[in-house]
């Protein structure tokens, strides 16, 4: 149902980017935009892993490493049938891990030091597993495609603002069809249903990657356990990880903080809802003793 689920937002992202256009009126507009926008993040998609790794300091460990990281991914890869991917440490206190590249054959995945000191083996093991679906996912590629439509709404809401200060919309507006009202749909309207549905696939992605990740090491508990130390460790975090907005779908728990109405434009579902699934995969029973979730 995710990866329907999946398909149907993109779907809609193209048909709002295609309404857009047409309100505009300016095809070799739309063109443009959505050409830019691909060469935009085609440039990130090839190069994400060494520009995220980059920017988060994070340090190569040697793949003869004997530590329980590299072990543990050793032993996932070989399991998944999938190439050892490159292994990294952030230096940070805060719980949490991620991974990047384009496919498999480019893969590498980072941990902090921080998540290593409050996750046993299992747990471990369970994030650990959870990243490497993403990369068998093909999730890179999918939140690039993702983020090209979104970018090309940006563009032609730039050109649609452009357009109204320097002589109107265009063919719409010389012939008078409600050009103020379709304005205001690109201005306003377009942009923030593009975040949410970006976001939304986001959130689907990670559902995703728990139930593939669950089924990878056959302990859907643990990973269970391991999302409730990660939130309640990031939630309680002395200084918290230092992460760009763009990135933070990429981390399995929400490096960023967001309540309320701001959990809407969250890349990551409610850890709570995550762990009831998980419990589900497992026949767990309520009983289940989990830390005290942040939500």
């Amino acid at each position: 149902m995710n990866t329907v689920k999946t398909f149907l937002l993109m779907l809609g992202l193209m048909a709002l980017f295609l309404f857009i256009g047409n309100i505009l009126g300016g095809r070799s507009g739309m063109e443009l935009a959505f050409v830019i926008a691909c060469v935009m993040n085609l440039f990130s998609y090839w190069f994400s892993d060494k520009m995220v790794l980059a920017m988060y300091r994070a340090k190569p460990v040697p793949e003869t490493d004997d530590s329980v990281l590299v072990r543990t991914v050793r032993r996932l890869a070989h399991k998944a049938s999938i190439p050892m991917p490159r292994v990294y440490i952030i230096d940070s206190d805060v719980p949490n891990a991620f991974a990047t590249g384009r496919n498999p054959q480019h893969a590498a995945v980072a941990a902090t030091s921080g998540i290593l000191e409050i996750l046993n083996e299992h747990e471990l093991e369970g994030v650990l597993g959870h990243e490497l679906t993403h990369v068998i996912h093909r999730d890179i590629l999918i939140s690039s495609m993702a983020a090209t439509l979104a970018g090309a709404i940006m563009l032609l809401r730039q050109m649609a603002w452009f357009g109204a200060m320097f002589g109107g919309m265009g063919r719409r507006d010389r012939n008078e069809r409600g050009g103020g009202l379709e304005l205001l749909v690109v201005m306003i309207v377009a942009p923030l249903a593009a975040t949410l549905i970006q976001l939304a696939i986001s959130r689907s992605r990670e559902y995703d990657a728990d139930k593939g990740g669950a089924q990878m090491t056959g302990d859907p508990l643990s990973l269970a356990s391991a999302l409730s130390k990660i939130s309640v460790g990031n939630a309680h975090a002395q200084e918290p990880l230092t992460t760009n907005p763009a990135t933070a779908h990429l981390f399995i728990c929400n490096p960023l903080k967001g309540e309320g109405l701001m959990a809407l434009f969250s890349t990551h579902p409610p850890t709570a809802e995550r762990i009831k699934r998980l419990e589900a995969m497992a026949g767990a029973s309520s009983s289940f003793k989990t830390p005290q979730l942040i939500y």
